[in-house]
């Protein structure tokens, strides 16, 4: 038997030199192993050994680059590189030339000030004249620069809790999670959230874009809707079929299909992962069986 052929696939996409799509990643740190994860997961090699400092998947066009999270959007604003994954906080905080691409839905945080009982009120103005401790000066500057408030930043590496205790400052700036950690120092959380940081693609904008951003987009877009929705089948009573429809709308719009069995059909649609269950109630609720749902591990809408 002669095995089937296929059309050969195109070429990677290369830039006007010729040269490959280049991204960075981040070498370590809460980001590292999700966005390699997220980048597998859209089809690209990934690296096997954490030392390695670049790899190159030939197949994609595209050469990767393992860096401090801190410094890949400079890396990416000064245009050495075209692309790279870093959390929102590190690229207001670098005020490198760069934007946001693309939200990748991990790395979730938010950053907020926190000072003694009473120091601060709700209101930002309470910042003024204060001592503010931060491993983020650019983006509490940026807040402060916003809203017109004078406050000496006084930029610390690592825990900032303690400076307070010491005298260094009055109030810090720094990512809260539970609030576990300044409790413990005897601190409190005050005023509004400065920013609401997660993983983001960033980029410096249309005018420099390579001719391989647009392909490598839609690979991580459709990483994030196969995250987020599942593929749902079911068995119907075609006389129910518009209530089951209301429920499973799909993205464009769900297939239907006639049964050997009379007066059934056959649904399939996709349906947001976090409501899966509930709509299957809901469907069995109006006459609904076998139904299923299945993980989609890729997808192009």
């Amino acid at each position: 038997m002669t095995p089937p052929t296929s059309t050969p696939l195109p070429p990677p996409i290369a830039g006007a030199d010729g040269a490959p799509l280049r991204i960075a990643v981040p070498n370590k740190g809460a980001l590292s192993q999700a966005a390699s994860d997220m980048l597998r997961e859209a089809g690209y090699k990934q690296r096997n050994d954490p030392k390695q400092l670049a790899l190159t998947d030939t197949d994609n066009g595209v050469e990767f680059f393992y860096l401090r999270p801190r410094d890949i959007a400079l890396y990416v604003g000064e245009g050495t590189l075209d692309l790279g994954v870093t959390g929102r906080d590190l690229l207001r905080d670098s005020r490198a030339k760069a934007d946001e691409v693309l939200t990748l839905g991990f790395g979730r945080s938010t950053f907020r000030f926190a000072a003694r009982p009473g120091v601060l009120g709700g209101d930002a103005t309470d910042l003024a004249g204060k001592r503010v401790a931060t491993s983020y000066p650019g983006v509490v500057k940026g807040y402060l620069e916003e809203r017109g408030i004078e406050a000496t930043v006084i930029r610390l590496d690592g825990a900032v809790e303690t400076s307070i205790q010491l005298g260094v400052a009055d109030v810090i700036a720094d990512v809260v999670e539970t609030g576990s950690t300044l409790r413990q120092a005897g601190l409190e959380v005050a005023g509004e959230v400065i920013l609401s940081s997660e993983a983001v693609l960033i980029g410096r904008g249309p005018d420099s874009a390579h001719p391989g951003v647009e392909v490598f987009l839609r690979r991580l877009q459709g990483v994030l809707v196969a995250r987020s929705f599942v593929m749902m089948d079911y068995d119907l009573p075609a006389a129910r079929t518009e209530e089951a429809l209301a429920l499973t709308p799909g993205i464009e719009s769900p297939t239907v299909a006639p049964l050997h069995k009379e007066g059934w059909v056959a649904v399939r649609s996709m349906v947001p992962r976090d409501q899966a269950q509930r709509i299957m109630d809901a469907l069995y609720d109006i006459g609904a069986r076998a139904i299923l749902t299945t993980d989609i591990h890729a997808c192009r809408l």
